[in-house]
């Protein structure tokens, strides 16, 4: 485990560089901003653009490995290695789409983009794991907060491709080769372990208030701007006023650790003061609460003290599991499987939104993009921040909430089947709020679930359902059934709403099929979260010694 060496550096520093990192990490988000060009200018078929979409899928959810190597080496090094993916995977398509080097083979182009894409990985593995071991109580607040920075980056790279690179793809990659990497160099120094935030006070609190309200704005900017860039004929000083409003934005959260700079007194509550109430309970616990830089471990700080504490049984659910151990748990399976109905169906649609949105005669679809990345940065964001607070009043476990979205997004796939006038925006809407809050829930689950110590590993595997829900369920069905309807049609286009229709049906029958089983884990987990939030605060599990 990687030993602290922040000493009592507040977290919230690295908080506000973790904001920046995961906005980068929304680089797989780009790929409809230069699939067209790639299409066009290396005279790829529609199949091979397909594929390559695959590609980006696999490359942005396949983390098992950012996972593992979380937790044997420090943030810097997780943020080089993912510095490098990007620049190596996108430089090699900048290569191919500028026409600097010709005949570059389509496997290599394909293997460039799960690398490129991959990056993604590393970046929101480490920004997620760190800052919820930093904020060990407020994870689901945390998860929300960044999951929902994650969302909105694809609403910021639309920005910068259509006012800073004039529409340029190849501009686009080069951007992503070099702009992404150096700017998660510059942030690697301050997303790092650090003394973690114990203390549930008014001060705390009022701190991610802040950085939501920032958030939000920062949402309804970047959806407002995308719109009227889109109808507006908008000149460079504009266009640069805009991005440097989008900079000032971006950059609130760090308003957060100057004001505590300037005024100390509102944070400095005492190390002991928030530590007693959570390892007063055990006292050869309590008695590795140090935080001093050199024997402090994260696992210490937790108060699960490795090495000081011998298992002598396999741990229960709230404690920290090994890999293994989480594998053979009912309760992972489900969970794994309810996350993979609600992302794998409303990937599909992601996917597919284009064509979606031509089927039903609007050809400019945009406006539905930002729309979609918009809600689904609220739902993420709203996800966490509503189940913490039902969490923490009422011991509701989070899970409850994937319950009511899929729901939802059964009501949403018949509104889509319907292709009634009209009903397109909203029911775009409504499922990218129900696919927001589908990630920010699986990962504060998880980790309360199965503890922060391996949690890498499981939120990466977790993860591993958006791909396959975008081959089993885009690729294979709804691409499928769409050649079928436009072949009756004669026609490469396929319009009208039979293109998609029993793709939404079946869609519909596979969320109902994930509502039941969500009600089942939520019944199961229950007494968990009882045991994790009686009394209206997080409480560390007890040592398996005891």
């Amino acid at each position: 485990m990687v030993n602290l060496k922040g000493g009592t550096r507040p977290p919230w520093v690295g908080l506000g560089a973790a904001v920046w990192v995961q906005i980068a990490g929304g680089n797989a988000y780009n790929f409809p901003l230069y699939s067209h060009s790639l299409k066009s200018v290396l005279g790829f078929n529609q199949k091979q653009i397909t594929m390559l979409g695959v590609a980006n899928d696999i490359g942005e959810n396949v983390g098992l490995l950012p996972g593992l190597v979380c937790n044997k080496f420090p943030p810097w090094v997780v943020l080089l290695i993912g510095s490098l993916a990007c620049f190596f995977g996108y430089g090699v398509l900048w290569l191919a789409l500028s026409r600097t080097v010709f005949s570059l083979p389509y496997w290599l182009l394909w293997i460039a983009l799960c690398i490129g894409t991959n990056s993604s990985a590393w970046f929101s593995t480490t920004v997620l794991l760190t800052n919820m071991r930093n904020f060990p109580l407020s994870r689901g607040t945390v998860a929300g907060i960044l999951k929902g920075y994650g969302g909105l980056g694809a609403a910021v790279y639309a920005e910068i491709y259509s006012v800073l690179l004039n529409n340029s793809s190849s501009k686009l990659l080069l951007f992503l080769a070099l702009g992404i990497p150096t700017l998660c160099l510059i942030m690697m120094s301050l997303v790092r372990p650090c003394t973690p935030a114990l203390g549930d006070n008014s001060s705390e609190r009022g701190h991610f208030l802040f950085i939501q309200i920032a958030s939000i704005v920062l949402g309804i900017y970047l959806l407002t701007t995308t719109i009227l860039n889109d109808v507006l004929a908008l000149n460079a000083l504009v266009a640069c006023l805009i991005l440097f409003i989008m900079v000032l934005l971006l950059m609130a959260p760090l308003a957060i650790p100057v004001k505590m700079t300037f005024y100390p007194s509102n944070h400095n509550n005492g190390d002991a003061e928030k530590t007693e109430p959570l390892l007063g309970a055990s006292p050869s616990v309590a008695s590795l609460g140090s935080f001093n830089e050199s024997d402090g471990n994260i696992d210490m700080l937790l108060a699960e003290g490795e090495g000081a504490i011998k298992r002598k049984r396999r741990p229960r659910r709230g404690e920290d599991f090994t890999f293994a151990e989480a594998l053979v748990k009912a309760d992972f399976w489900l969970l794994f499987l309810v996350y993979f109905v609600g992302v794998g169906s409303g990937v599909t649609v992601l996917n597919n939104l284009a064509q979606i949105g031509i089927a039903q005669h609007m050809h400019d679809t945009k406006i539905l993009l930002s729309l979609f990345s918009f809600c689904n940065f609220i739902g993420r964001l709203g996800g966490g921040v509503v189940s913490e607070y039902l969490v923490r009043s009422k011991a509701i476990p989070r899970t409850i909430w994937m319950t009511i979205t899929q729901v939802i997004m059964i009501i949403t796939y018949l509104l889509f089947a319907s292709a009634i006038d009209g009903t397109l925006f909203a029911a775009t809407s409504l499922l990218g709020i129900c696919y927001g809050v589908q990630f920010s829930i699986m990962v504060p689950t998880a980790s309360e679930l199965f503890g922060l110590k391996n949690f890498g590993m499981v939120f990466n595997f977790m993860s591993l359902g958006n791909p396959l829900g975008a081959y089993l369920f885009s690729s294979l069905l709804a691409g499928f059934l769409y050649d079928i309807e436009a072949a009756k049609q004669q026609s490469s286009t396929c319009l009208g709403p039979n293109c998609f229709r029993l793709t939404f049906l079946i869609l519909a029958g596979v969320c109902g099929v994930g509502t039941m089983l969500s009600i089942v884990l939520t019944l199961r987990i229950r007494p968990v979260y009882h045991m994790l939030y009686a009394g209206g605060s997080f409480k560390l599990p007890q040592s398996s010694s005891q």
